[in-house]
């Protein structure tokens, strides 16, 4: 079975591929060639486009941390500009020039690696309680090997993602209250948080309150020991849900993943495409 360290050494490469979507300039063009208007209407639209058009309504469950408002600016609007088949399509395409730019060999590592990938994501059970990864399971496969891979390890993200998600619903915690006590716990500058979730002032104050009511931050905002176990709680079913993927695959796949990624991952942080701390919580691998 595959262990925690492992499917958490994964997610950091996953997410660092697949934030190529959000963060590269190829991506942003092509959202605005699609006619997404602005950098929020591009992200829901490129991410939420394998969901097909859905209301914003499912949005905000899937995505679960952003204020329902900042959805609702962009969904449905999005789908008026282009449709989501053809969003996936621009997506793949972007994030397969982006990764070329950024790391040169890509195309022999995605030529050795793209067969595991596709291994572990078809071996692996079809679950309608992962919103997120079913729609990316069922995207057609590009033809090009770049492209598959970045398509894999979004596949890959969206599943740890929908785990998460469930673990944050279990540990009791709204979207808000979850950057709150993230931002307590692990020191990530609260308004970096806040504003790119679309929370105000005093959403965020209201969070606060509650979760110190419940015992996990203390009167100077600071997690509890409480907060730091629950913190803890929620990663480790994180991880937990994550294994999950790997029931069917070959022992060493994950493994395998980890190490054909890693320079594709080391290559996109260096080039300072992303942003260090970033709302999407991911480390430089």
């Amino acid at each position: 079975m595959t262990d925690a360290d492992t499917v958490r050494a994964l997610w950091v490469r996953a997410e660092t591929v697949h934030a190529v979507t959000y963060f590269a300039d190829d991506s942003r063009a092509a959202a605005n060639s699609c006619g997404m208007k602005g950098f929020w209407m591009g992200y829901f639209g490129f991410r939420a486009a394998p969901l097909g058009p859905v209301g914003a309504d499912v949005v905000t469950e899937a995505f679960y941390n952003f204020a329902p408002r900042m959805v609702e600016r962009a969904i449905p609007d999005a789908w008026s500009f282009a449709t989501p088949e053809s969003l996936v399509r621009a997506r793949s395409r972007a994030a397969m020039a982006a990764l070329r730019d950024v790391c040169p060999p890509v195309d022999d590592i995605a030529a050795a690696l793209v067969g595991v990938l596709r291994d572990v994501v078809t071996s692996a059970a079809d679950d309608p309680t992962r919103p997120l990864y079913r729609a990316n399971r069922e995207v057609a496969r590009p033809d090009d090997p770049v492209a598959e891979m970045w398509q894999h390890c979004t596949t890959i993200r969206e599943h740890r993602g929908d785990g998460h998600v469930t673990a944050l619903r279990r540990a009791r915690l709204d979207g808000c209250e979850a950057h709150v006590l993230l931002a307590a716990e692990a020191g990530v500058p609260t308004e970096l948080l806040r504003s790119s979730r679309g929370w105000t002032e005093e959403e965020w104050t209201a969070a606060t309150d509650r979760l110190r009511e419940r015992g996990l931050v203390d009167a100077d905002d600071a997690a509890t020991d409480a907060g730091r176990d629950l913190r803890a709680l929620v990663e480790r079913a994180t991880d937990a849900a994550a294994r999950v993927l790997f029931a069917a695959a070959p022992r060493d796949a994950a493994q395998q993943i980890v190490e054909g990624l890693d320079p594709v991952a080391r290559e996109i942080a260096a080039s300072g495409m992303i942003p260090y701390p970033n709302p999407i919580g991911v480390p430089v691998p």
